[in-house]
């Protein structure tokens, strides 16, 4: 049975964000089709059981066709910034690396942005580069990825010129040796001298939205034996982390389009699902979630939410 409680939560909308553009992100390549959209989904982060949104991942721009050109800039006029608000990334868990098919968008080879031809290679597997890294965030955050996945800032993903989508990464800050792990589901930086952008959520784990860029390695992590490892050498598993885990499916400003997922996601053989009202200033959001999940079961209920064609899913320890 779906369990439907009611979470009250009133948050500020979040204006544009007056500080400096920090980072600047690559288009997305040219891709055929018709987006596959996620209409009526809320911009917004994990978030602890009971506690609204954070304020930092409120999407603040509608995102058109017009604004980009294939084969060039999105909305070049218009400057990348960070969010108004802090973001807490305490509760944002890192993506395990799984096996998982090439996305149908985003992965064309040969691929033509600013004039200038890119191949992505045929696998990430071995791939370990130096260089460096950048950022994107408020202006993207909402809009479709290379692949066709919603860009979520407040996430650890990252956009790369020629890594298979999708791919994972860890990107390891040289002066300080800090690490994230990533899931690259997008293109870019189209920029001499940088090799990867990184989402909001990864830069402020890396210490980027405070210097803007920094010098990186990118490692690729490919999943072997059902769990992660570098595909050059051994990574630290992040399942080190043993507490439950809340998947957040998605947000929807109606409530049927949230019991209407809710029942595909239980026809799939998902169990704990639930559907949550949120209040915002912009209006109630209807959450679907599913949880607490152990940490096995929490790679299992993803896998069968990605066959399902949910994409992006959101986990967050309890």
């Amino acid at each position: 049975m779906i369990r439907l409680a009611a979470v009250v939560m009133v948050a500020l909308l979040a204006g544009c964000a007056g500080a400096p553009k920090k980072s600047d992100s690559g288009p997305v390549p040219p891709v055929a089709g018709k987006p596959r959209g996620s209409a009526g989904q809320a911009g917004g982060a994990p978030a602890t059981e009971g506690q609204a949104p954070p304020l930092a991942c409120l999407q603040v721009r509608e995102h058109r066709d017009e604004d980009y050109t294939p084969g060039g800039l999105y909305a070049p006029g218009v400057s990348d910034s960070a969010p108004e608000h802090a973001l807490d990334i305490s509760g944002l868990v890192e993506p395990v690396p799984q096996q998982e098919p090439l996305s149908r968008y985003g992965n064309r080879s040969p691929y033509q942005v600013l004039g200038r031809s890119y191949r992505v290679l045929p696998s990430a597997e071995g791939y370990v580069e130096r260089g460096i890294a950048s950022w994107y965030g408020q202006k993207f955050h909402g809009r479709h990825t290379s692949n066709r996945e919603i860009y979520d800032m407040c996430s650890f993903s990252a956009a790369h010129k020629t890594l298979p989508l999708p791919s994972f990464a860890r990107v390891t800050r040289l002066d300080t040796g800090e690490s994230v792990v990533v899931r690259v589901n997008d293109r870019g930086p189209f920029h001499d001298g940088r090799i990867i952008d990184l989402s909001y959520a990864a830069a402020v784990k890396l210490g980027l939205d405070k210097t803007g860029t920094a010098r990186v390695e990118v490692r690729a992590l490919s999943p072997e034996g059902g769990a992660p490892v570098l595909a050059a050498a051994t990574a630290p598993s992040v399942d080190d982390d043993a507490r439950p885990r809340i998947i957040q499916v998605g947000a929807y400003r109606e409530r049927a389009n949230a019991e209407r997922i809710a029942r595909e996601i239980e026809q799939a053989g998902l169990r704990d699902v639930a559907i949550e009202a949120a209040e915002t200033a912009s209006g109630t959001f209807w959450r679907v979630r599913i949880g607490p999940l152990a940490v096995g079961a929490t790679h299992q209920a993803l896998e069968r939410l990605r066959r399902l064609g949910h994409a992006s899913p959101r986990v967050f320890s309890e």
